[in-house]
């Protein structure tokens, strides 16, 4: 009697995945470059670095901060970044030069090198302001804080608006460039993730822009709603979202994590979303700038220089007049989020006023601003310690009472050891979440796909009205901020 062999019975879902798996660890742990060994050995400088900070933390002999006020100090060094800015200065002709090419190559604003440079010398000046204790800055120092929780919509908003990337992979990266290294910070150092409170501030920013971006895509999609008509639906949705929660008692739902996260994330309550909106303008913004400073018409390029220059001029004064004057903060706190977008605005018309200083930038105010997430948090513990509340002395005799050539060269010398870790941490963090974002690629079978494109006629009407801006990479970095306590902006 002859029997038929039946066909092997296929395995279990539960095996198949577990094997699916396996079998994608195995390919990204081979990886050449963002494999298992690059994630490894990044981690083992991350933990050296933290071995860093731990130490810097509790170095010893240090004096309080509150010793260190010195403001002609402060006004010193932010001189000597102007003069390094001035010495580092370059220009290079956009797109295809002055008069070649195809046409008029096109105006970039807020591009990647000027971005940078913003970031630079905003972070340079509150770090400053913590070392150096000069109270009087506090409401400059405000804004420029809002400038970056103002980037992380506009920016984001751009990606999103561009690549339509609502990716698991995009979501990760952006989660964990943000958080990883202030996260083993917080938890090695056992310090309260408070004084890093501008980390989650930027994560709801990022999240929320994304979420709003996501709504927009839909209606352009699922309703068939125009463009403008999809992203400006998407905007008010956001903004009545953010009235709701900040302007009604919802918003001591913030109580339930800490009263510092209440206070902060109230002063900064708008400035995500204004960089939203913003961002869905700019579009036209871009079609303003290569109008007014393109090369058809060399007056009409004169004139617009100089009411650009004036106007943004008169925006700060403004800002300045009625509410920047103000000493008290806690009067001008409640103000801030509704007032801070008339110096930012106010500096970008000044920054970008003639189609020369949209194609310069300060290479050394870059860097800086490459690094302001490192930087940021590793001031508390490097640059200052005990969590930012003392100064440490490395130099014998560059105490409280101690000469300024003494103590400049302490400074100098901490600074040093904080920047050079700072940028190491920068380089080992991206390696970290490039790695992890593979090997998501991998578990979800994503690794050569390409984000799926809208439909043509969207993606030519986003190329029309989005100049090119921050990259990837850029949007990623527009994350950083200054102290966490609540005596400091």
């Amino acid at each position: 009697k002859t029997h038929k062999q039946r066909p092997p019975l296929p395995p279990l879902p539960p095996l198949t995945l577990l094997l699916t798996m396996l079998s994608s660890l195995r390919a990204w742990s081979n990886q050449p470059t963002n494999g298992l060994r690059d994630l490894s050995l990044a981690q083992l400088k991350v933990a050296f670095i933290l071995l860093i900070a731990h130490f810097g933390n509790v170095f010893e002999p240090s004096y309080p901060r509150n010793d260190n006020h010195a403001p002609n100090m402060f006004w010193f060094v932010n001189g000597l970044l102007g003069i390094a800015a001035w010495w580092s200065w370059s220009w290079k002709a956009s797109g295809a030069g002055r008069g070649g090419g195809a046409g008029t190559p096109r105006v970039v604003i807020l591009g990647r090198e000027q971005t940078e440079e913003w970031k630079g010398w905003m972070q340079w000046a509150f770090i400053f302001y913590h070392y150096y204790r000069v109270y009087y800055v506090y409401n400059e120092i405000r804004v420029f804080v809002s400038a970056y929780v103002w980037m992380t919509g506009f920016g984001n908003f751009l990606y999103f608006d561009k690549k339509a990337d609502f990716s698991v992979e995009r979501f990760i990266s952006m989660i964990l460039r943000i958080n990883y290294f202030p996260l083993l910070l917080s938890y090695f150092l056992t310090v309260p993730l408070e004084l890093y409170y501008v980390v989650p501030l930027h994560t709801t920013g990022f999240v929320m822009t994304m979420i709003s971006c996501y709504v927009g895509y839909s209606f352009e999609r699922k309703l068939g709603w125009s463009y403008w008509k999809s992203r400006t639906a998407a905007v008010v949705v956001s903004l009545l979202a953010h009235v709701l929660f900040y302007e009604t008692a919802a918003v001591n739902f913030l109580l339930l994590f800490s009263k510092e996260y209440h206070l902060r994330f109230q002063i900064d309550k708008y400035s995500a979303w204004m960089g939203m909106a913003c961002g869905l303008l700019w579009g036209k913004v871009g079609e303003y700038m290569q109008w007014a400073h393109g090369f058809e018409n060399e007056r009409r390029r004169r004139n617009a220089t100089i009411a650009q220059f004036l106007g943004g001029a008169f925006l700060i004064w403004i800002w300045y007049y009625f509410f920047g004057f103000i000493s008290d903060k806690h009067v001008y706190n409640p103000v801030h989020p509704y007032v801070f977008i008339f110096p930012i605005v106010g500096w970008l018309m000044i920054r970008n006023c003639s189609r020369y200083l949209t194609e310069c930038h300060s290479s050394v105010l870059e860097f800086l601003g490459r690094n302001t997430l490192e930087t940021y948090v590793l001031q508390f513990h490097l640059f200052m310690s005990h969590n930012v509340q003392y100064i440490p002395v490395i130099i014998p005799g560059a105490d409280a009472k101690g000469p300024v050539t003494l103590k400049f060269l302490n400074m100098l010398l901490c600074g040093t050891v904080f920047v050079t870790m700072a940028v190491w941490a920068r380089k080992n963090t991206v390696t970290t979440q490039s790695c992890v974002v593979d090997l998501v690629k991998h578990l979800r079978g994503t690794m050569d796909t390409s984000v799926v494109p809208l439909s043509s006629q969207s993606a030519g009407q986003r190329r029309q009205q989005q100049p090119e801006v921050a990259t990837e990479e850029e949007v990623v970095e527009l994350t950083k901020m200054e102290s966490g306590t609540s005596d400091d902006p």
